[in-house]
């Protein structure tokens, strides 16, 4: 009686954290459609301009510096794309922790809530939105970002995909995606979930870390076919949920390597002619 008590609590636990988990995921998306469908411009001009993901179709001369506002809504953009893009592959990782929550409590065992460790998670690639918001900066400075947030140049266009390619082949990238793939195989290696608010905010920060170190350079890719393309970033989200929960995932990876590298080729080799 007792453990059919318990499975239905857990059933309900489970239903919860992934209904939160689908809220969460579906206002970043609603987000990142609205800055988007902001930024069309309809064939207005826009030679001398650049566009800031305000939502209002804001934009400035690219001339002009950053202002402080603008490198917040480029790093707010950022941040709220990342949250759509990763929580769904993190969602497996997730709801064991939040399993292992339920039943401790039913245990009477202290245990920190779940948030602490999305938290820690989330704050992993908080400063890859920062590093992000500054490379972007960066590229627009150096006149490589088109008005849209793409890759103005082919040669530049060409060295991040065979840079993303080449990372695919790696033995970090392989690591990495071995942690975020296995969430049991990863726990056992931190000594088992820690049941302090400290001790899961620094694991769910090791496990973005790891999340960061697998998806990082793909994220990059978001230069070339465009920060704010929907469906861009929609298929680079699409291929880091197939990389992660495959289990053939490292012949995908390295088979997508040699894609993007063959791809960045082909457009240092358009750049020439």
């Amino acid at each position: 009686m007792a453990s059919a008590m318990l499975e239905v609590v857990l059933r309900r636990d489970r239903l919860i954290v992934m209904s939160a988990l689908a809220i969460i995921t579906a206002l970043a998306w609603s987000y990142l459609l609205w800055l988007a469908a902001s930024m069309r411009m309809d064939g207005m001009a826009m030679a001398g301009f650049r566009m800031i993901p305000a939502g209002i179709g804001l934009m400035a001369p690219v001339w002009m510096p950053w202002h402080w506002f603008e490198f917040l809504l480029v790093f707010g953009m950022w941040l709220v794309m990342m949250v759509g893009m990763m929580i769904p592959s993190a969602a497996p990782m997730i709801l064991i922790h939040a399993q292992v929550g339920r039943q401790a409590a039913r245990q009477g065992k202290p245990f920190a809530a779940t948030g602490w460790f999305v938290t820690g998670y989330l704050l992993a690639w908080t400063g890859f939105s920062l590093t992000a918001t500054a490379a972007q900066w960066a590229l627009e400075r150096a006149a490589l970002l088109d008005p849209k947030m793409a890759s103005a140049s082919s040669v530049f266009g060409g060295v991040v995909l065979i840079a993303a390619g080449t990372y695919q082949w790696t033995s970090l990238k392989k690591v990495c995606l071995k942690q975020c793939q296995a969430p049991f195989t990863f726990i056992q290696k931190q000594g088992g979930l820690p049941h302090s608010i400290r001790g899961s905010l620094l694991l769910g920060l090791r496990h973005g870390a790891y999340c960061v170190g697998c998806c990082g350079m793909l994220m990059a890719l978001l230069f070339v076919g465009g920060v704010m393309n929907v469906l861009w970033i929609a298929a680079i989200a699409g291929f880091v949920l197939v990389e992660k929960l495959l289990p053939f995932s490292v012949l995908i990876s390295r088979l997508a390597g040699l894609a993007f590298a063959a791809a960045g080729g082909w457009l240092l080799l358009q750049s020439t002619t």
